[in-house]
């Protein structure tokens, strides 16, 4: 099967699903008035689902019924309920890397396959919108790969239940987030089925990309603003697990430049020779950014770089499919993102 087969045929299963999870659902409102609004129709829970308690960061929650209307808060969390077919009321914008209506095309393709509306969209840039999740009356808040504090935490549990990361924030798997949601919204067996669906499509482009099986990487943040330091995503961070699940493994300079908790780390540019991988991934604000890196004195001496065995992706729809690996977005990632992390190991 070859990549665009692939990425259509788990699409379609996973839409599937969701389309047919959600038949005859009622939809949810673009307005900042849908506390006003009928509840998000969702599909049933598995049974005796319910009472459900998940434990997280902050302690643990307890769901006692079934949630009818779902707020999101992080990037991903949204995709996660909509591919259990369950519509939220309200998610988190993507203010970098969206689309016009601040969501992603994957997302509001499962709405289309869903029949079903946008949900609220609000901002998250100065912290979590509290005021703005809590004019939605939900009745369940996941935030399972966010980077909510427990002072917001606190805040968002006088208006519904909380389902917090596990452990730190930003640093939760795409898998570990869909089983926390599953449990909340009392799907865990159709939870399974889609990361079940999900990893074979990973596998199979795996086998598919054989370069990228034990090849070394470091996942880099550069920016011509401060070309002094070399920023490095952390093994825990999704972007970096995702492409572990492809084979890849942290070359030897990741280890050490990441504290306990950490989704980043920085080193000093004067240590840009000792930075060696197969390959660097980074992504850049503009295209020529890149070239910035390569003939700076510095970051130019980063042996991947040097040797042109690295990849600056410049398409911020690419780049945020990669950042926030979900059910919906791993087909595009595999479509798009795989192709040219090959063409880096492979030094094109």
């Amino acid at each position: 099967m070859n990549r665009a087969s692939l990425r259509t045929s788990l699409a379609a299963t996973t839409l599937g699903l969701a389309a047919a999870l959600l038949t005859g659902c009622s939809t949810g409102s673009t307005s900042g008035d849908a506390a006003a609004d009928e509840p998000t129709a969702t599909t049933s829970a598995e049974a005796d689902a319910f009472p459900v308690t998940i434990e997280h960061a902050f302690g643990e929650t307890t769901i006692e019924e079934e949630p009818t209307r779902v707020a999101t808060l992080g990037w991903t969390d949204q995709d996660h309920a909509l591919a259990l077919g369950v519509v939220p009321v309200g998610a988190t914008k993507l203010t970098w890397g969206g689309n016009d209506a601040g969501s992603s095309d994957w997302f509001d393709a499962a709405l289309e396959e869903a029949g079903a509306e946008a949900p609220v969209r609000y901002d998250d840039s100065d912290g979590a919108p509290i005021d703005a999740v809590a004019q939605l009356e939900p009745d369940v808040i996941l935030a399972t790969n966010s980077g909510i504090t427990e002072a917001e935490y606190t805040k968002l549990s006088k208006i519904a239940p909380v389902v917090a990361y596990p452990e730190f924030p930003w640093t939760t798997p795409w898998q570990t987030s869909l089983e926390m949601v599953g449990e909340a919204l009392g799907r865990s067996d159709l939870a399974a089925e889609v990361t079940d669906e999900t990893e074979a499509a990973i596998a199979t482009a795996k086998q598919d990309n054989p370069e990228l099986d034990g090849a070394s990487l470091i996942y880099g943040y550069l920016t011509p603003a401060d070309l002094s330091t070399v920023g490095i995503y952390a093994p825990a961070d999704p972007r970096v697990a995702l492409l572990r699940d492809f084979g890849m493994v942290d070359a030897p300079a990741v280890d050490g430049a990441i504290k306990e908790g950490e989704f980043y780390g920085t080193v000093s540019a004067e240590r840009a020779s000792e930075l060696d991988s197969d390959v660097l991934l980074t992504w850049v604000e503009k295209p020529g950014d890149a070239q910035t890196f390569v003939d700076d004195n510095l970051l130019g001496q980063i042996p991947a770089i040097a040797s042109g065995h690295f990849y600056a992706e410049s398409s911020k729809e690419v780049a945020m499919a990669s950042t926030n690996p979900t059910p919906l977005s791993i087909p595009v990632i595999i479509d798009t993102f795989i192709p040219k992390v090959v063409e880096a190991v492979n030094g094109a």
